[in-house]
């Protein structure tokens, strides 16, 4: 796991010092080692490094290949490296996987990118024929940010690598603002820096010097929708697909506890992390290092749960108590930690802080197992309104005023989201996932910002891809699958990961997302994968690995006293980001005072008002206009 940094185009002194400013900026994602490699006329490669597999020298990049014509900067971890080193036929030099990705792409060219399991962003320089790639891992679990310009084309695993260089203009996107405004996040490839954009998951991209051209490499849906064609027993019958997962999951698991450095996982003591540690229990061969971050208070605790878990697999179990107190001390720097803004990075900066000074190099994360296996609220609700499909025959006039008497009923984002969906022209998929998935409806955006309305990224995707061939022929459950893979786990939960972890030099990997895993939950139905209950298919795969209170237990996660925070301690702190958005016209002055009204009297939640200082914190840190 490290951090890359480029520049194609020319490597002149002034591209070497820029070059030098980017890979500084990543110090804190590899301080293990620093490395950079030109060939003195088209390109600069850079990287810092963070030493899990073969952690000598011989293994620093960038890597050059035996035969001097290819040359590698590589972030992530490739899993399967062992197996693929048996095929090629290569001196190796190394015990580690970047090496044998190199001599990969020597040996089989693009189509070496299909037998990579793993999670990755590399770049690749062919010295014979001076062109470029650059490639993404399938799922997007590793960043690639991009900027092209006169001066040449710069990517890097973080935002602030690139502004260190001295050649990206700080300008925001207004167009990002706005997507941010209604889903806490900006959905790639678009950032919110006018002119950076990120490599798509599952996308690579050749650059030489007459063209840059990007392409997918690898389609989820596509993917998923080949292997329902095949109509295996799995795709339709509980027992085999029981059975599949379960020989999925364990071999996921099992690849990714391969490390040369210290490793374990994060437990919750959900249904995921608990899946992830009873199969670690079950195909490692040494005890499994647990760590649950514990709060003092009660209200907020839910490590008696993780302790079942360890109990029962006997792990090396760390509790690392917290007050909530020491969480909120910590938000400072997780706000400067934040490479892309968002309403959660603050809860994994704390977590991944924590097990990092308990020892760990290496987690690994239930992350994905809530996508995968409808875990999340949305899935029944969108069979739910699927169900209720009939309504959409009364007069729109008449379900308007069904929607307001709802929200009459029942004040509140759901009420409003609600009868936001009644009014609409369909209650298919494509069309209330959106909604659901909006922190800010539309009424409120366009009363909130100055900015001029731009089409909606997430409903425009659906559009094209959910409501499309091949995505339209898979299951409904997997096509909110495919959706949730796009938004959300992308743009939110695996940004906050790579950015909170890589701040601290922490690891993780996310056995869930193993893409033989995805490929095969998005093949199979709805009734096997969700007959009565969310993520009923994988803890059915499991079996008696899981305790029953695990299964049982109420959804928790993080419900620390932010409202209260937000008034006492925090409070300049979110009214400088409020700040910050009125005096770049992001925001208007009316609209964020009223906003701060309903915070401070309880008609609005905190995590609307959070996301939003988020933001303006953000773009004052960085200097934005």
């Amino acid at each position: 796991m490290c951090g890359i940094t480029g520049i194609h185009g020319k490597a002149d002194s002034d591209t070497w010092a820029a070059a030098h400013s980017m890979t500084a900026a990543l110090a804190h994602r590899g301080p293990d080692a620093e490395g950079h490699w030109t060939d003195d006329r088209n390109v600069i490669l850079g990287h810092r490094r963070l030493s899990v597999l073969d952690t000598s020298d011989t293994a620093n990049q960038p890597m050059v290949s035996w035969c001097g014509r290819y040359v590698i900067a590589f972030n992530g971890e490739v899993y399967n490296y062992r197996e693929l080193r048996e095929e090629l036929d290569y001196p190796f030099k190394t015990s580690g996987d970047t090496e044998v990705v190199l001599a990969a792409l020597r040996e089989w060219g693009v189509d070496a990118l299909h037998r990579l399991n793993g999670m990755f962003a590399l770049a690749l320089w062919d010295g014979q024929e001076e062109r470029l790639l650059l490639a993404r891992d399938r799922m997007g679990i590793k960043p690639l940010y991009l900027h092209s310009s006169a001066e040449g084309l710069l990517w890097a695993s973080e935002i602030r690598s690139l502004l260190a260089s001295g050649r990206v203009e700080r300008t925001l996107n207004r167009a990002g603002v706005i997507d941010f405004l209604r889903y806490q996040t900006v959905h790639g490839p678009h950032t919110l820096i006018e002119g950076v954009e990120m490599l798509p998951a599952g996308h690579l991209l050749w650059a030489d010097d007459n063209e840059i051209r990007t392409e997918a490499w690898w389609d989820a849906g596509k993917a998923g929708a080949d292997l329902a064609e095949q109509g295996a027993p799995w795709t339709y019958k509980a027992g085999p697909a029981a059975n599949r997962i379960r020989e999925l999951l364990m071999d996921s698991v099992d690849l990714r506890m391969r490390s040369d450095v210290p490793f374990g996982a994060f437990l919750s003591g959900g249904i995921d992390s608990s899946a992830i540690v009873a199969l670690m229990s079950e195909v490692g061969d040494r005890k499994v290092a647990t760590f649950n971050v514990a709060f003092h208070e009660e209200e907020f605790d839910e490590s008696r749960y993780a302790r079942i878990v360890a109990q029962r697999y006997d792990t090396d179990h760390h509790e690392i108590r917290l007050s909530a107190d020491d969480f909120l001390h910590a938000v400072p720097d997780a706000l400067a930690a934040t490479d892309h803004p968002s309403g959660d990075g603050p809860n994994t900066f704390v977590v991944s802080q924590a097990t990092k000074q308990a020892g760990l190099t290496v987690a690994l994360s239930g992350l994905g197992g809530d996508e995968m296996f409808a875990g999340y609220p949305v899935f029944r609700r969108t069979a739910d309104l699927l169900d209720k499909r009939w309504a959409m025959a009364w007069p729109r006039g008449l379900r308007k005023l069904a929607g307001a008497a709802y929200r009459t009923a029942r004040p509140g984002i759901a009420a409003d989201k609600f009868a936001t969906l009644l009014t609409g022209d369909t209650l298919n998929p494509d069309a209330t996932y959106p909604i659901s998935r909006r922190v800010l409806l539309e009424p409120d955006v366009r009363r909130m910002t100055p900015l001029a309305p731009v089409g909606d990224s997430v409903a425009l995707w659906c559009r094209d891809v959910m409501n499309a061939a091949p995505a339209k022929g898979l299951p409904v459950f997997s096509r909110i699958s495919l959706a949730e893979m796009h938004t959300y786990m992308q743009h939110v939960l695996l940004r906050d990961t790579d950015q909170m972890s890589m701040a601290h030099a922490l690891e993780v990997r996310v056995p869930f997302l193993d893409h033989r895993l995805v490929e095969t939950a998005l093949a199979i139905s709805d009734p096997i994968k969700f007959p009565h209950t969310p993520k009923e298919l994988l803890t059915r795969a499991l079996g008696e690995r899981l305790p029953r209170e695990i299964i049982d237990r109420p959804k928790m996660g993080f419900t620390l006293p932010w409202d209260v925070w937000m008034r006492g301690a925090l409070e300049t702190t979110c009214r400088d980001g409020l700040r910050v958005l009125v005096e770049r016209d992001l925001l208007h002055s009316q609209a964020a005072d009223a906003l701060w009204s309903a915070f401070e009297q309880g008609r609005t939640t905190w995590s609307r008002v959070w996301t939003l200082v988020a933001l303006g914190q953000w773009i004052d840190r960085h200097g934005l206009s």
